[in-house]
């Protein structure tokens, strides 16, 4: 199967295609819509999903729960297809690249709970594991640009978490307690409850997870805990927010290929370990006042890691604030809709590296953004956005810091064909700074430029009355990506230093349907093909390394009687390099899991099954040598978990 190329001609035959299936059948589909429509927060705001000139990829807690997902790197990975590479320290993360950014996917995507950016401005990357799964309402990506609302780092996307509290929505007594063992030593604890009455609730989520893992050496044990206290009335809601997470666990090291042949389970670091430690605290307040909405957060959260690598310790603690004022006003007139938003960001972030050769980085921005959406008479919907932002960053060991203006802007067209289908396209101008790790680490005397990304993406999205489907093409043309380049001279007559590559390009394909066969039946599928490459230079035509070309997700989900629940899922991956050179291969790989629920009265007990099969492969690896893949780390075989809820 070839990758997908792309042409001025292609293009317009795509999006030709999906305007025409949708009003050749409007008739059919006026007499058959009966869905709700999706309200995402993506956007800032609450706003339904259909008329945005954006993609949008939707996850919900019942989804999440029927897929037996234990973190939300699980849930994008088996129910989106998200790819997924296996973490440095374990304890279920996965470092996650929604549009083909390979090795620097987590410093060109955002994370964002509860409209609170947590993504790090190092290479140390974002635990997503730490965030209790059972407290998750949805999960959303903004596909592809966010820096118009998010900022710097946002080309690839955003990933935005909701959780029950974060909702907005009515809070109720209730409450639920979860136990599950399985394969490799397993023990995952879940408590929750939420009390509520006259407009106070405090919602409380726990989870606490210990396994041997698949790997000598690599046990490891978590917890998390979190909670929010708000109080709502008719028009107003404030609240403050408090969590935080720990994970112990041991490093067992790469493996060469023979290694990895002979004996995946095998450890090549017996000593090596890691404690991470996060904090988080959060107020919030919004208001409705007339026809506008007003919006502020204010957040602080620590991070504190403890590790010991062949012998030398690395550690550091890391100190961050972020705070957002923001609002919306929506006006009518002549049957014209015009809906505002604009706001304000404020962010600083302090690492302090331990020890002998310790360090302090800084970085610190300020932005304001606006946008503003016309909705005409006949439906058309005309996006336009702005970003001004100015960033500063500094770090002691390296010999100068970066800092500058930045802007992104965005612009975009939808238009509705026949009730339930919408077509949209849109372009725009996104970017990043070297985070305080890559420009401490360059060729001598070379001062990294700032990366900048021009991206386009059309589409169009169906609902019906039996499911809905969204498909998408885009593009990004990047120059002066900055990222880590093995083969470049770097200081200390090393080689390998942070550079800005030639030209790159990102473009692919998605697709995300779900369908409901029958009452008792529904069928996702979320496919991808992806291009990620170099335009220029002497890795021209090249592949970015750890970017498959294509991958699928299938989920099934049955409910054959009453009280019983059938779900489970395959995914696929294509085979990709690890290397620039692209002289190493790693192999594809195809994995299923399945989950058997049943309910009686309030107690569930349910029984799930990753890598059905047991299928050998891994996601990372790091090096390639004679024409063979290195520094290779192994997945799990075959695990079985058996659980039971019960929900007050």
């Amino acid at each position: 199967m070839n990758a997908p190329s792309f042409s001025p001609r292609a293009t317009a035959l795509s999006l030709a295609l999906a305007a025409a299936w949708p009003t050749a059948s409007a008739q059919v589909i006026a007499q058959r819509i009966a869905l709700p429509e999706t309200v995402i927060t993506a956007t800032r705001f609450a706003e339904p999903v259909q008329s945005l000139p954006l993609g949008v990829s939707v996850i919900t807690a019942d989804e999440i729960r029927a897929s037996g997902a234990a973190t939300v790197n699980e849930a994008l990975m088996r129910i989106l297809g998200v790819v997924g590479r296996q973490d440095f320290y374990g304890g279920g993360e996965y470092n996650l690249d929604l549009r083909g950014f390979g090795g620097t996917a987590d410093n060109n995507q955002l994370v964002i709970v509860d409209g609170l950016r947590v993504s790090e401005a190092d290479l140390g990357g974002t635990r997503l594991a730490g965030i209790p799964i059972e407290s998750v309402e949805r999960i959303e990506i903004l596909r592809g640009s966010g820096a118009v609302l998010y900022g710097e780092g946002a080309t690839g996307g955003v990933i935005v978490i909701t959780t029950k509290a974060g909702s907005g929505a009515d809070r109720r007594n209730t409450a639920s307690v979860y136990a599950a063992a399985g394969s490799h030593r397993l023990r995952d604890m879940r408590a929750n409850a939420t009390v509520s009455g006259g407009g106070f609730s405090l919602d409380v989520s726990g989870q606490k997870r210990d396994t041997d893992n698949h790997r000598d050496n690599f046990r490891s044990e978590s917890d998390a805990l979190s909670a929010t206290a708000q109080w709502a009335n008719d028009w107003l809601r404030l609240g403050a927010r408090a969590g935080r997470d720990d994970l112990e666990t041991r490093l067992p090291g790469a493996l060469t290929l023979a290694q990895y042949g002979a004996d995946p389970r095998q450890s090549t670091k017996l000593d090596d370990r890691a404690d991470i430690r996060n904090q988080r605290t959060s107020v919030f307040a919004e208001a409705q006042l007339g026809s506008w909405q007003l919006a502020a957060d204010a957040g602080q959260r620590e991070k504190s890691l403890t590790s010991l690598n062949s012998g030398f310790p690395f550690d550091y603690d890391i100190d961050a604030a972020n705070y957002g004022l923001r609002a919306r006003n929506q006006l009518t007139f002549g049957g014209v809709r015009n809906l505002l938003v604009l706001g304000t960001d404020y962010a600083r972030w302090t690492r302090d590296v331990l020890g002998a050769f310790g360090s302090t980085a800084n970085q610190s921005s300020r932005a304001w953004y606006l946008k503003d959406d016309v909705t005409l008479a006949g439906g058309t919907r005309l996006s336009a956005g702005l970003r001004t932002e100015k960033i500063a960053k500094d770090n002691t060991s390296a010999a100068a810091g970066t800092a500058g203006r930045q802007h992104a802007w965005d612009l975009g067209v939808s238009h509705p064909f026949g009730r339930g289908a919408t077509a949209y396209v849109r372009a725009g101008r996104s970017y990043r700074l070297a985070n305080v790790d890559e420009f401490g680490y360059t060729a001598p005397a070379t001062i990294l430029e700032p990366q900048t990304s021009r991206d386009l993406e059309l589409g169009a999205r169906f609902a019906y009355a039996s499911g809905k489907a969204e498909f998408r093409v885009y593009r990004s043309l990047l120059d002066n990506e900055i990222g880590f380049d093995p083969n470049a001279a770097g200081p200390f007559g090393f080689s390998g230093a942070n550079v800005n590559f030639n030209p790159t390009r990102r473009q692919g394909v998605e697709l995300d349907t779900s369908h409901a066969l029958t009452k008792s039946v529904t069928l996702r599928v979320n496919a991808a093909l992806r291009r990620a490459t170099f335009r220029a230079g002497s890795y021209a035509g090249n592949d970015v390394p750890l970017v498959p070309r294509r991958t699928l997700a299938v989920r099934a989900d049955w409910t054959p009687v009453a009280g019983h629940r059938v779900s489970g899922g395959v995914n696929w991956v294509s085979s990709q390099h690890p290397d620039f050179n692209n002289a190493c291969t790693m192999p594809a790989y195809t994995i299923a899991d399945a989950r058997y629920a049943f309910q009686w009265q309030k107690v569930e007990l349910s029984l799930g099954v990753n890598n059905l099969t047991g299928r050998k492969y891994f996601t990372q690896a790091f090096g390639c040598s004679g024409g063979v893949t290195a520094a290779v780390y192994p997945e799990p075989g075959r695990t079985v978990t058996a659980a039971v809820r019960y929900q007050f």
